[in-house]
């Protein structure tokens, strides 16, 4: 059936059939609901966005955390290792070089690089190397958290020698630790068919930093860095994970054969050549305890954090816009620091 539609008539009226266009008030309220239909739009966009950031944000934390805790036990599972030596190592005269190592209150010269034998030490909540040393100057500190040394030697022998470069020299029953200069020292002296090989040394003192570029950047990003002592004993800066705001570490070392004590420090410098009593020193130490705190780069609008932290002796409350992550381990020594 076809459809007829007529056109107004002279005097204004409709004719059948014809169309007419919106009215004002149709026009308006068709605008104001295609505004909310935007607008609704919008806020749920913004919101994904900005859901997105926090995840990003929140995932980058979480792997800093993991690789910065991942990093520690790594170098915690190879502390005091020293070759083929089993006996404490002996130690020629310690250089007098003022750049080499650290120097922490009542230790000697070139004490801290020698000190090969203590494979852990730390300092409780405090950083004992911001003296004459400058290994960490107060600026690169954050106040409140532990350090942390590590020494042990190389996985590998050296092939070859290098000049002006620390190195350890292993037998089964004695060890000296030595620098090169012209020539390479004397080998070991011992028994026919006995191995006697040479190791790099390998030294490291982690810290948390209040900054990981510089102290001018802005936002400040806390991170975990290390020294890292370099061929000829001088120590030179590494990052290891960017965000890290806090450490604590404890020492557990077992009185019998079945329980475990943690302590928060322990006697001694890291420069001790001796263990400061026979009952509880550094070379006690069986398993090592860890707590990182991890922390995003930024603030976070509209959130606020108001949780308290359990970390070694050091509570750690807060109260800001950063989302945080604890990770804790316990690490067991592989190698026994030989006993004197």
């Amino acid at each position: 059936m076809k459809c007829r539609y007529s056109l107004p008539t002279a005097h204004g009226q409709k004719r059948p059939g014809a169309q007419a266009g919106l009215s004002l008030v149709e026009l308006m309220v068709a605008i104001t609901v295609g505004l909310v239909v935007i607008s609704s739009l919008v806020g749920i966009l913004a919101s994904a966005s900005g859901s997105s950031r926090s995840n990003d944000r929140t995932s980058e934390m979480a792997t800093n955390g993991r690789y910065a805790l991942s990093s520690l036990k790594d170098e915690l599972r190879h502390a005091g290792y020293l070759g083929y030596t089993l006996a404490q190592p002996g130690s020629p005269a310690p250089w007098t070089d003022p750049q080499s190592g650290c120097s922490d209150a009542g230790s000697t010269v070139g004490g801290f690089v020698t000190n090969i034998g203590q494979g852990i030490w730390g300092a409780d909540n405090s950083n004992p190397f911001s003296g004459a040393s400058n290994c960490i100057p107060s600026a690169n500190y954050e106040a409140g958290n532990d350090v942390l040394v590590i020494r042990h030697l190389g996985n590998a022998p050296a092939s070859t020698l290098d000049k002006n470069t620390v190195y350890f020299q292993s037998a089964y029953a004695q060890g000296q630790m030595f620098k090169t200069t012209s020539t390479p020292v004397a080998p070991i002296s011992v028994g026919a068919g006995l191995p006697v090989d040479t190791f790099r040394v390998n030294t490291f003192v982690y810290f948390i930093s209040p900054f990981t570029t510089t102290a001018a950047e802005s936002p400040l990003v806390p991170a975990l860095w290390r020294l890292a002592m370099q061929a000829d004993g001088t120590m030179e800066r590494e990052l290891v994970a960017s965000g890290i705001e806090r450490m604590q570490v404890q020492y557990g070392i077992m009185p019998n054969a079945t329980d475990v004590q943690f302590y928060d420090s322990i006697p001694g410098t890291a420069s001790d050549t001796k263990p400061a009593n026979a009952t509880v020193n550094w070379g006690n130490v069986t398993s090592v305890r860890i707590w990182l705190l991890a922390r995003n780069s930024t603030a976070e609008s509209g959130y606020v954090n108001t949780q308290t932290f359990a970390m070694g002796n050091q509570p750690y409350n807060v109260k800001d816009g950063f989302r945080r992550q604890l990770f804790s381990t316990v690490v067991q020594l592989r190698n026994g620091v030989p006993k004197l």
